[in-house]
């Protein structure tokens, strides 16, 4: 059965990009949090380019074989220009929540407008038996809200950015984590927990 996951890098206090994030700045000045994705001479075995450590490969292929579709956020999108009219998994769909137009999306791109659990739906019936990861903050969040999530994994960096977004946004209640693994590397601690409900 399909899981929802999150896997992204994140700073100590939290935040996913730096200051100033946006369309034609990317992450703003956060671009720090990915330098672990060039930290090693491991070749990943999914995303061309990448360089990671022994752990980090290891933990990196490992959830990212696993990802049938994306599913991104508008801010994340926009941040990303689009991801090129693909997505940032080589073979993997894209969704894309938001509540505004899209005229640049491409055949490869699913735009939902709906709501999460809509957008959680189109992602799963692309993704077959594989997972879906999601992408930003905002959508993180609504999906924690909705109880969607299945799996967080923080790839945390050490440093503290002071501002940007952040990787959660206000939660209503508590939610309770299980630590699956943690596994120290090159630049970053893979923090990998499973959402209890």
């Amino acid at each position: 059965m399909s899981k929802v996951l999150s896997a992204l890098s994140v700073s100590v206090d939290g935040y996913i990009t730096g200051h100033n994030p946006g369309p034609g700045h990317g992450l703003g000045d956060g671009g720090m949090l990915f330098d672990w994705y060039f930290a090693g001479d491991v070749p990943s075995q999914v995303m061309d380019g990448f360089k990671l450590s022994e752990p980090s490969a290891q933990l990196f292929d490992t959830l990212a074989s696993r990802v049938g579709a994306s599913l991104a956020g508008r801010n994340t999108y926009d941040d990303s220009e689009g991801f090129g009219g693909g997505s940032p998994h080589p073979t993997a769909s894209l969704v894309v929540l938001t509540h505004r137009p899209v005229p640049e999306a491409s055949d490869r791109q699913t735009i939902v407008t709906t709501g999460i659990e809509d957008a959680v739906a189109a992602a799963k019936a692309q993704a077959g038996d594989k997972d879906v990861a999601l992408m930003g903050g905002g959508v993180v969040t609504e999906a924690l809200k909705a109880g969607l999530v299945d799996e967080l994994v923080l790839h945390q960096v050490p440093i503290l950015l002071g501002r940007g977004r952040p990787y959660f946004q206000e939660l209503p209640e508590h939610i309770q984590l299980r630590l699956i693994e943690a596994v120290p590397a090159a630049g970053v601690t893979h923090l990998h927990y499973e959402v209890q409900r």
